[in-house]
């Protein structure tokens, strides 16, 4: 009885023999019926104890292998949901943003073919930046704020009227490594909801800083109370989603409106 059961364990440590969920616990089962039918063809009880030992502490391992593996395999399910909603969201960002510019560069081809050169490369960079840049884990925080300026660039070619705009930069260290295309749905936020929509007067005030593992983006923009801002919440909510998935617990979104001035600032810890 003993050679039968060494024998068969034996057999499941063949790697080369799949056996299905069910085989394993038909196997422990058949064979615990039988070390207990057959407890009298054993010669002496330490025997019979040592069987009975093995057999509860292989069918632990098997127990505490399963549990592993279906742990496992529902953090990889999550991780690839997250990776792909991740991608979602990304794909989302002002994607009618260059179909927009698109249109403004063709009037700005006879007009003025040297400055319409400039900012077709503006514009190409931002599309090689969202296309592949984009979708990387990290990206060089000197990258991504190329990419803002090449945004608020284009943007003041295509609006025909004064915008008082600044971006203040201050970070002393280099090599900083961020997620890509967070701070351009607040810049884009400004412009859409709030330079667009004034006819004078309108400014834009950006403002980012690092200090330690802690990077702070602040920007501030008026807007005409009387416009409808029902499109605002989206880009936002994409934001927070964001956020969640790749600054869990390291990250601090905070907005306000005061009268007609909004104000967004976004901490992220990098550690």
């Amino acid at each position: 009885m003993l050679r039968l059961f060494l024998g068969m364990i034996k057999s499941l440590r063949n790697k080369n023999w799949r056996i299905p969920t069910w085989g394993y616990w038909g196997f422990f089962i058949v064979a615990g019926i039988m070390i207990i039918l057959h407890e009298d063809d054993y010669p002496d009880s330490d025997l019979y104890a040592s069987v009975l030992l093995f057999y509860f502490l292989l069918l632990f391992l098997v127990i505490a292998r399963w549990i592993f593996t279906q742990a496992r395999l529902i953090i990889q399910l999550k991780n690839e949901k997250a990776k792909t909603e991740m991608m979602h969201l990304q794909s989302q960002v002002n994607p009618h943003f260059f179909f927009n510019i698109l249109n403004s560069l063709y009037g700005w081809v006879d007009k003025d073919p040297k400055q319409a050169q400039a900012l077709i490369l503006q514009l190409s960079d931002m599309m090689r930046y969202s296309i592949y840049e984009g979708q990387k884990e990290f990206v060089l925080l000197e990258e991504e704020i190329e990419y803002l300026k090449n945004y608020m660039a284009l943007h003041k070619m295509r609006y025909h009227k004064e915008i008082d705009l600044t971006f203040e930069v201050d970070v002393p260290q280099s090599g900083l490594r961020i997620r890509p295309l967070l701070f351009i749905i607040l810049l884009e936020n400004a412009f859409k909801h709030g330079v667009e929509n004034l006819k004078s007067n309108a400014f834009i005030h950006i403002r980012l800083s690092a200090k330690g593992d802690d990077l702070s983006f602040s920007i501030e923009n008026n807007f005409d109370p009387e416009e409808e801002n029902s499109e605002a919440g989206i880009g936002l909510k994409n934001l927070q989603r964001r956020l969640e998935l790749v600054y869990p617990k390291k990250h601090h979104l905070h907005l306000s409106t005061t009268n007609t001035i909004y104000q967004a600032q976004l901490t992220l810890n990098l550690k």
